[in-house]
């Protein structure tokens, strides 16, 4: 790849071969630049914006790139007025090598004398009574002055320069605009910048043009790295593809040799060696001829940048390249930020062999040879718990990382059908959310990682752990954030236990008081607020999770209510024990409707998915309902359980096991 710089004439395209908008495919008229340096007339944009019907985006007609829609549409893009330039020269060549009559511009309109010149500097046309006039002039007789023919054609596009840009307001227009406002971004003429913009930040036109000189000169310096990079990353690509053609051939050549020696009896099994061989190679090629053409990619955007920098630092006035403002340098650098955060280190190793063994193995030919990479074990720690498909393809891992609990990690078991497919189980050991990782020699495949919320599985409750003794005669349980157990008591008050069943603190007391409590059958926490069923006093109380008093609400709807939950909508769930039925009831507590058949529900816990963890006092078991109602699962075995609590921590479900005055916990 041929890289640019400012001295080289192959930088340089021919001339005017770019003077065709692609849209109207007419002379450029007023063309602007778009971010991805192509160029339109400026009318043609306009119907490009309105054909997208959009007012934030629309596609380069050539790159399809998505360009932003400048507040102000399309004529506050960028002028190219260089590419304006070449738009007047090339008709000013057309016309010189046309062969046709072409008429004096100073002549007065009727005239039938024809030009036979061309003035570079006065930009005229000038038939020989003209010239002569021309060349009297003390200041016009400097002018360089071309012929009508190939010669002069040749000699104006490499002769002739840009007219001065004078100021377009009123009464200025003799003065050229020199002068850039760095407030406004604009260049403006010596008035403008004294009046008009006399308390803006003001500077001369040729020390922006040099700062932004630099600017691509220094872009283009890093280009030149970056390709150089690139361009080494695929000769080593190149060599390795050869070298994995040549490992190819010569491990193609061991399995043949080695087969021949039980030919009758391996030729199928060397078929489906051979096959393997293929398969692996074919993905190593693929891999570095994909990583190969996206580093040629890479090389051809940063050409079609630098290609343009270099042609404006060659061809371009001060004038014009302040124009274009820092748009070079910011794409371009823009693009080499984008290749410096990507690896050029080739995707695959380049060596591959096949274990053959001969001897007394005529029993195991089926499993005969195994066609696998030769490359440096990794340390030991690396492998630690991690089953990994290796033999026969590449090396799979699969792996899955909880996004609490200090990122506890699961490793995967990982079964190759040998048909390019596997099959990865794993385990997670807590609910919520994780993250899945599956790996291909060390290369993420699709969609990995990706993103995923771990539910716990009800339907694997059976063996409790015991967690609490407890004297205290727990009814019904709730756990908060931080692990604490809150247990409600016959003795009509709230304990507060640690996970270690240590007692932290004691909430209420006998009464009908605000933070009293007669039969606090149901608890409930959400954060740090404590609901609380206080059943002997038909009311739900609400208290912080330390059993400050907050609010109270509740009738005769509330009578003989025991467990009480607050499912995700922030709807009161409430188990009716002499009606075996769970009633839902908004905040306020208006009903709203009933689920299930419970023999006595006491206890009552919801998780974040909606299901219903229901204690059966009478029916000494623990029932699981979907969110729609309906009973799931069942776990038995318990002596008049009553409350229930879900861990918000790992989804964890305790029970208070009121008839042996114990605390159980039940993983998920």
């Amino acid at each position: 790849m041929f890289i640019p710089n400012a001295t080289n004439s192959e930088t340089v395209k021919k001339p005017f071969s770019n003077t065709i908008c692609s849209v109207c495919s007419k002379p450029y008229i007023d063309p602007r630049i778009l971010p991805c340096l192509h160029s339109f007339c400026l009318q043609c944009l306009h119907r490009e914006i309105e054909k997208s019907g959009s007012q934030q985006l629309f596609q380069c007609p050539i790159c399809d790139r998505n360009t932003s829609i400048p507040l102000g549409g399309a004529s506050v893009l960028p002028q190219n007025l260089h590419l304006g330039f070449e738009v007047e020269v090339a008709g000013y060549m057309s016309k010189m090598t046309s062969n046709s009559d072409v008429a004096c511009d100073q002549c007065a309109e009727g005239s039938s004398d024809l030009a036979v010149v061309f003035c570079c500097a006065c930009h005229h046309f000038l038939c020989a009574f003209c010239l002569e006039h021309h060349k009297r002039n003390r200041i016009w007789s400097k002018h360089k002055i071309v012929g009508l023919d190939q010669e002069g054609a040749r000699q104006l596009h490499t002769t002739m320069k840009p007219s001065d840009y004078y100021c377009s307001q009123p009464n200025h227009e003799k003065n050229e605009q020199n002068i850039y406002c760095e407030t406004c971004e604009s260049l403006v003429c010596i008035y403008c910048a004294t009046f008009t913009h006399k308390n803006h930040i003001t500077i001369e036109q040729t020390s922006v043009a040099k700062t932004h000189q630099i600017e691509i000169t220094e872009a283009l310096r890093d280009a030149k790295e970056i390709v150089a990079m690139l361009n080494g990353a695929i000769n080593g690509n190149n060599r390795l593809i050869e070298q994995v053609e040549i490992s190819k051939r010569n491990t193609s050549l061991a399995i043949s040799q080695a087969f021949k020696i039980l030919k009758q009896t391996l030729e199928e099994r060397e078929n489906i060696l051979l096959s393997e061989l293929e398969a692996i190679s074919l993905h190593k090629i693929t891999a570095l001829t994909l990583q190969k053409e996206h580093f040629e990619k890479m090389v051809g955007d940063i050409g079609h940048y630098t290609d343009m920098a270099s042609q404006i630092l060659q061809t371009h006035t001060d004038h014009e390249i302040v124009a274009l403002g820092g748009l070079i340098p910011t794409e371009l650098q823009a693009t080499l930020k984008r290749v410096q955060t990507i690896s050029l280190t080739p995707n695959q190793r380049n060596n591959i062999t096949v274990s053959v063994q001969t001897g007394n193995l005529i029993h195991e030919l089926s499993e005969f040879g195994r066609i696998f990479e030769l490359c440096p074990s990794p340390p030991s720690s690396a492998w630690t718990s991690t089953s990994v498909a290796k033999v026969g393809g590449p090396e799979v891992k699969g792996e899955m990382r909880s996004k609490t609990h200090n990122g506890a990690l699961v490793y995967g078991e990982v079964e190759d059908h040998r048909d390019g497919t596997y099959t990865i189980t794993l385990t997670p050991q807590t609910a919520g959310p994780h993250q899945l990782l599956i790996t291909m020699d060390g290369q993420h495949v699709q969609n990995s990682p990706c993103n995923l919320d771990v539910r716990p599985n009800y339907l694997t409750l059976c063996n409790p752990q015991h967690v609490v003794k407890c004297s205290k005669n727990p009814i019904s349980i709730t756990i908060h954030d931080n692990g604490d157990i809150y247990a409600g008591s016959s003795t009509h008050c709230i304990y507060v236990f640690d996970q270690t069943g240590q007692l932290k603190n004691t909430i209420g007391s006998r009464g009908r008081g605000d933070g009293e409590f007669f039969y606090p059958f149901g608890i409930s926490i959400k954060g740090d607020m404590l609901y609380v069923a206080d059943s002997g006093n038909h009311r739900v109380q609400k208290l912080t999770s330390s059993g400050k008093f907050l609010h109270k609400f509740g009738t005769h709807t509330f009578q003989n209510s025991c467990g009480l939950a607050l499912d995700p909508q922030g709807n009161i769930h409430v188990a009716a024990y002499h009606s075996n039925t769970i009633k839902v009831f908004t905040k306020e507590g208006v009903y709203v409707r009933m689920y299930g058949d419970p023999n006595g529900p006491t206890g009552l816990a919801i998780d974040d998915e909606g299901y219903s963890l229901v204690s059966e006092y009478d029916g000494n078991c623990l029932s699981i309902y979907d969110p729609e109602g309906n009973k799931i699962h069942t776990v038995g075995n318990l002596k008049n359980p009553w409350g229930t609590a879900l861990d918000p921590r790992d989804g964890s479900v305790y029970v208070t096991n009121s008839g042996a005055g114990t605390v159980w916990k039940y993983s998920v």
